[in-house]
């Protein structure tokens, strides 16, 4: 079985467990975790269903998954060669649990020498008439791929700098409004505002919601980040961290029980340069 032929067999295994869960959703037990993002049993089978089909593929995969519960150094991460798979089970936990919402995904990321290489981002009611989504990205193609067909974005001013809500403004908030940006806000899933960083998703989604230049977070965990940044990489996107270095991706990183970005910039390079500018003015 290839990458391709996973990204099918996980489409195919994961739109008929979604459909079970979203029609029992109100019935649907939800915990909060100790991060206060939620958890249902939801989360854990779909995780287990991906876990189950990558290690068909390749029975000795190194996997991190969101739900897996770690609290140690993960030894198996540290002492491979890089080639590590990425599992979020349901980006967007607290949108999947509103029957009225659909900003949610199921996200694989691929790594190669500690590089993404391969993404995987499975919206199932984000389309028109809540309809799958299938995002994909090949870096080594040069190549995202929108239910099968290339895709892509042009620019459009619009920045996504979600905040809690009733936190302040940020300093670079004025200053993206004098720029002539739009910000996004209110929080939904990560990957799917990374995607709508890469891919222009209008007339696809209803009702539309905007694409993005910019896509940026504060403490951003590794399986909220990877396929967003495997797409933006395919896709010739930059990015960075707030300083403009290079994100730290490697086993110091990714061997840590909850790895985590200190913080995620990626995007149009003009409008990362642009963002960089404004956030150390």
């Amino acid at each position: 079985m290839s990458v391709t032929s996973l990204w099918n067999t996980l489409e195919e295994r994961l739109l008929p467990v979604f459909a079970q869960y979203r029609s029992r959703i109100a019935e649907l037990p939800v915990e909060i975790k100790p991060d206060r993002t939620l958890l249902t049993e939801a989360d854990v089978a779909v995780q287990n269903l991906i876990i189950d089909a990558v290690l068909e593929l390749e029975p000795d995969a190194v996997i991190i998954a969101e739900e897996d519960e770690r609290t140690g150094t993960r030894e198996e991460v540290a002492a491979s060669a890089g080639r590590v798979w990425v599992i979020d089970p349901i980006d967007g936990t607290a949108e999947f649990v509103r029957a009225d919402r659909t900003e949610f995904c199921s996200v694989v990321c691929l790594l190669e020498d500690w590089q993404p290489v391969a993404a995987f981002v499975l919206a199932p009611e984000l389309g028109a008439g809540r309809t799958p989504l299938l995002v994909t990205a090949d870096v080594r193609q040069r190549q995202v791929l929108l239910d099968g067909s290339p895709a892509g974005s042009g620019p459009v001013r619009w920045i996504s700098a979600t905040r809690s809500e009733g936190d302040p403004e940020r300093p670079f908030d004025a200053a993206a409004a004098a720029a002539g940006y739009e910000l996004k806000v209110r929080t939904t899933s990560q990957t799917l505002d990374m995607v709508r960083t890469v891919v222009d998703l209008a007339g696809r989604t209803d009702p539309p919601a905007p694409a993005f230049d910019l896509f940026w977070r504060r403490r951003q965990k590794v399986w909220d980040g990877l396929a967003g940044l495997c797409l933006g990489a395919a896709a010739g996107l930059r990015s960075c961290d707030e300083d403009g270095k290079p994100l730290p991706l490697g086993a110091d990183l990714l061997s840590r029980a909850e790895p985590v970005f200190e913080s995620t910039v990626m995007g149009r390079p003009e409008a990362v340069a642009w963002f960089l500018g404004a956030a150390r003015a």
